[in-house]
């Protein structure tokens, strides 16, 4: 049985076919085409070269498959940047099970979420999570699923009952099975999206397009065996997931490093050790390693390319990029829904610069519209809408939503303001969506919020983005109490906060007590106004501290 999906039309399909962009293979292919003895993945001290990450994922497949998965069954998987994702991640795809990845940071809300959207058969997960320290999360979590009955643990399953199984166990069994992964045209996989709203939005994946993707990715980045790229923002994002990250190396015989985390002294130890020639970024993390990197030089010499995306690079940090790291930077511009964009290898440098970069295919359209919907000029900014051979035609199970995010053409409304320049590239200068991009983390404005109005004493409240230098932006929550004479404090609302189960990342860095929230003329919250008042409170402070 097949996940179901908003399919491209029969006449888009056919084209894309015809260009060569589909070719009807399953995304399991992309680590076949490796040396077998070359190094294909390092993950701390323990190395797989591509004969036993194949191995390693047969044998996976195979015990699931004795487990009774079964191709259209669903997966959450929740793992840390380690080997065993993408171990985890071909298994299922061998016998056509259809997982979602889940961030190592969200919590109840997000799982909770994603299994009630998917009715998983599996949760694949680790017990350095604190939600699997334990039976009582996976017990709810079977709750909304009744189908739930396996949990693989990535460590020893020190709890273990009879449906609890060791991933590093079933991996070193060894088991032979011949695999039918699902058809090239149906859904591989699911990515999450940043999300406008408090549900997050799957988005459904299939072979064809996330195959495409990864392919040109990896020709426009000029990845080859010799590539050694550093994995150090979350593995299950789709930016080092595929633009062209760890699988676009995985297709072009390459190896990928993973690192814990993506902290400069750590990577830097990790470039010099494992030869590292590429790495991506989001910008808060290049900002940090342009600051400690004039003490390290010796240890980055060895990389050449530095990605940056997941949200605006600034200039100012652009310009320092190339002499602090020694490389050559790589702008970014994409989106899990499909549309990616490159600043070229070979482009000048005002363009690396200032840009976000091009659509990667000549079948990628893109348009820039007005708030009704009509084309404005190049230079002008307005939202980017956009349709393809790798960007979806609609979110899973969500009609509603997809009426709103795409049109009647088939055009997805991606909600990011940009202009676009004679020669097509792309500068993004801001999100039409209720959004706050925290260092490319997407925090959904309305999800917060509503949390916050659960708590007995608070009347209205409202969150906005607030400008920061190291993470581009960092959420404030305005609060209007019911009483003036209220208790509340920054610190009890943050932990009210996590006490309903929300990931760290969404919770507001910084706390506002008015009397009343600001209004538009139509009534709702004036979100310009405060974002407007938040940023000259913190440009005052600024100025304070500077004349002490």
């Amino acid at each position: 049985m097949s996940i179901s999906f908003t399919p491209w039309p029969a006449e888009f399909a056919a084209c894309y076919r015809e260009k060569g962009y589909w070719i009807d293979r399953p995304l399991t292919e992309l680590i076949e085409f490796g040396e077998p003895q070359h190094v294909a993945l390092i993950c701390g001290e323990r190395q797989f070269t591509y004969d036993s990450l194949r191995q390693q994922s047969d044998n996976l497949a195979a015990n699931l498959y004795q487990m009774g998965l079964r191709a259209g069954d669903t997966a959450v998987v929740q793992l840390p940047n380690v080997a065993e994702f993408y171990v985890a991640f071909f298994a299922l795809l061998k016998i056509g099970v259809v997982p979602v990845n889940a961030l190592f940071n969200h919590n109840e809300r997000e799982l909770e979420s994603y299994t009630e959207q998917i009715q998983p058969r599996i949760i694949i997960a680790s017990e350095r999570h604190k939600l699997f320290r334990d039976d009582v999360f996976y017990q709810r979590l079977q709750s909304l699923a009744p189908a739930l009955d396996h949990l693989v643990l990535l460590e020893s399953d020190s709890w273990a009952q009879h449906n609890i199984t060791s991933l590093a166990h079933t991996i070193a069994t060894l088991q032979f099975h011949r695999f039918e992964p699902s058809q090239a045209h149906e859904v591989a996989f699911f990515q999450l999206s940043g999300g406008s709203t408090g549900t997050p939005k799957l988005i459904p994946r299939t072979h064809n397009d996330y195959y495409f993707s990864i392919r040109r990715s990896a020709e426009i980045c000029e990845l080859n065996s010799n590539t050694r790229f550093l994995c150090a923002l979350p593995c299950a994002h789709n930016y080092p997931m595929s633009s062209p990250g760890a699988f676009g190396v995985f297709w072009a015989g390459g190896c990928v490093v993973m690192a814990p985390n993506p902290d400069a002294l750590t990577c830097f130890e990790l470039i010099e050790k494992h030869q590292v020639s590429m790495a991506a970024l989001v910008p808060p993390a290049v900002a940090l390693w342009v600051q400690a990197a004039s003490r390290y030089q010796e240890q980055l010499k060895t990389l050449t390319l530095m990605q940056v995306g997941g949200a605006k690079l600034s200039e100012t940090i652009a310009r320092r990029i190339p002499e602090a790291l020694g490389c050559q930077l790589q702008q970014v511009l994409g989106m899990a829904e499909g549309l990616v964009n490159y600043t070229r290898l070979d482009d000048d440098l005002e363009t690396i610069m200032t840009t976000q970069g091009r659509p990667m295919c000549s079948l990628d359209e893109v348009k820039v519209v007005d708030s009704h919907g009509q084309p404005v000029a190049n230079g002008i900014a307005g939202q980017l809408v956009t349709r393809g051979p790798y960007t979806i035609r609609g979110y899973f199970n969500a009609p509603e939503h997809n009426k709103k995010a795409f049109d009647q053409d088939g055009f997805y409304h991606s909600g990011d303001l940009v202009t676009l320049n004679d020669q097509g590239y792309l500068t993004v200068v801001g999100r039409d969506k209720d959004q706050i991009n925290r260092g490319g983390e997407k925090i959904a404005a309305e999800e917060i919020e509503n949390l916050l109005l659960t708590h007995e004493q608070i009347m209205h409240g409202a969150l906005v983005a607030m400008p920061d230098a190291l993470m581009g932006e960092k959420s404030c929550a305005f609060i209007v109490p019911f009483n003036k004479h209220h208790t509340l404090k920054g610190v009890t609302l943050r932990k009210y906060l996590r006490a309903q189960g929300v990931a760290d990342y969404k919770i507001p860095d910084h706390f506002e007590f008015i009397d009343q929230l600001p209004l538009t003329p139509v009534g709702k919250p004036n979100k310009a106004l405060l974002r407007a008042q938040i940023s000259a409170t913190l440009n005052l402070e600024s100025m304070t501290e500077k004349s002490k």
